[in-house]
């Protein structure tokens, strides 16, 4: 897809890697960023690099361009569903008009970027944010 500029980004998780070498510890740094327009578009992608805000970048830079849609009824997902993706668990359910978004942790920032309004969602496995964050775009695009 095209580069588009209402995209809107959050960084979801920064992470210090150390590696053990010869002449001593070589450090990295990962970060989890998600893009998306609240308007049925997501992307994730996962940065690695040198310096924090190099990994930030390269992570924003192609959430920007790996961008899959969703689609939505009314501001809410069509059905309920649930996906296992490794040890991700992820239950979304619709919810009427006004109800808000009831979701926690990597899986509200998704909603809230992909333009969901009201529904309710669980994660149910893992803690891992990278993982949930898979599993739930995952799901929201199988609709």
């Amino acid at each position: 897809m095209e580069k588009r500029s209402n995209l809107e980004e959050k960084v979801i998780q920064v992470k210090r890697v150390s590696k053990k070498n010869a002449g001593g510890n070589r450090i990295h740094f990962t970060a989890l960023v998600i893009a998306g327009d609240k308007n049925g578009n997501i992307g994730f992608y996962i940065g690695k690099a040198l310096t924090l805000t190099e990994a930030i970048q390269k992570a924003s830079k192609k959430a920007r361009t790996n961008l899959k849609t969703v689609k939505l009824v009314e501001g809410t997902v069509p059905y309920e569903k649930r996906i296992k993706k490794g040890a991700a668990k992820i239950l979304i359910k619709p919810a009427p008009p006004g109800s808000g978004l009831i979701a926690g942790g990597s899986v509200r920032n998704v909603l809230e970027l992909a333009g969901v309004k009201n529904a309710s969602a669980k994660i149910l496995g893992t803690n891992n944010k990278a993982l949930n964050v898979l599993a739930t775009i995952e799901l929201l695009t199988s609709y």
